[in-house]
């Protein structure tokens, strides 16, 4: 099932409407934090060897599913100091302003504060930012989330990375039952564009990651059939009874597509073997409901690309939302 919801939208002019109207208290029930609660388990990052940073609540019940919010890659839950982007912490507090109490909101950043690139920027392709490298991360996190919630299940919602990196977890330790919904913003379901061997994919060059086709995120994300993803894919790519919601950019997409975004020219539209290949519909999933967005450059305020922007969106925003909520209705009909 699909939906297109261009910028410019009702639904956007609704949600800024409603972010007028709410200027003079902009967060009636507070900010989510940047920290876990102190009785919260310590969870040490694997491939880091520092305990995992992040947010969570211990105030308020659990009515609603509690939400997971999972960065991409290179990216942190919250702005750091070593990282100004953490978009993913705006979506949290949409969900706080919305109701759900803060022992209901949980953030996993599962490489770090992102200060090791300063020094050695080719960590970004490298294996501690590898999907294998942080699978235990996130299935320690959420078996903490559960606990400490008393909750039977979360919801899940991903950027970029944190998307395969939830289908890979679920995947391996069959947790479909675990993950009521997976929200899954601009994932690389189908591989990345930016691990070819052409001089001109200009992020092979250390100082912007060391994306060359043998680095470890290439070797998982560099063609649709390298061994993660045919594994991830094989059978049904949206596999029940978790539920769906795909959110990506149909114009430009740094990571999919070989046009400009924002700061970054286009890179040739080639696999890590060099072959010509089309990412464009790389996040797309097979039996997913699908939101379609363009324009979304505009909400990175930063770089202004389209992959970073469309998770600081309001139609990103309102689409996780509204799924997610429409899922908690038929949670109380069916009651």
């Amino acid at each position: 099932m699909r939906s297109m919801i261009p910028a410019g939208s009702a639904v956007l002019v609704a949600l800024y409407t409603v972010s007028a109207a709410r200027a003079a208290d902009p967060h009636p029930n507070g900010r989510v934090g940047t920290t876990f609660p102190a009785d919260f388990p310590r969870i040490i990052d694997g491939s880091l060897g520092v305990p995992v940073i992040g947010f969570g609540g211990d105030q308020g019940g659990v009515k609603h599913v509690p939400v997971i919010f999972l960065h991409g890659n290179n990216d942190t839950p919250f702005p750091t100091l070593c990282n100004p982007f953490g978009y993913i912490h705006n979506l949290a507090q949409l969900f706080l302003d919305a109701g759900y109490s803060p022992r209901e909101l949980w953030g996993l950043g599962y490489q770090g504060d992102q200060c090791d690139l300063i020094t050695s920027p080719t960590n970004r392709s490298g294996f501690a930012h590898s999907t294998e490298a942080n699978v235990p991360d996130l299935r320690a996190f959420v078996r903490a989330v559960l606990a400490y919630t008393g909750a039977e299940q979360v919801d899940i919602v991903a950027h970029s990375l944190g998307v395969t990196l939830t289908r890979e977890w679920m995947r391996q330790d069959h947790a479909f039952r675990r993950v009521r919904a997976l929200v899954a913003i601009d994932g690389p379901n189908h591989g990345i564009v930016n691990c070819s061997p052409s001089p001109l994919n200009y992020f092979q060059v250390p100082s912007l990651g060391g994306f060359t086709p043998d680095s470890a995120v290439c070797r998982e994300y560099g063609s649709d059939h390298t061994p993660l993803l045919t594994a991830l894919n094989r059978g049904l790519e949206a596999r029940g009874p978790t539920r769906y919601l795909v959110v990506l950019n149909t114009d430009v997409d740094f990571v999919y597509i070989s046009a400009q975004d924002g700061f970054f020219p286009p890179v040739p539209a080639e696999d890590r073997d060099g072959n010509p290949h089309d990412f464009s519909r790389s996040a797309r999933l097979v039996g997913a409901t699908t939101v379609e967005l363009t324009n979304q450059g505009q909400f990175d305020p930063i770089l202004q690309t389209a992959h970073l922007g469309i998770l600081n969106s309001p139609a990103a925003w309102s689409s996780t939302l509204g799924f997610l909520s429409s899922l908690d209705d038929d949670r109380e009909n069916s009651d």
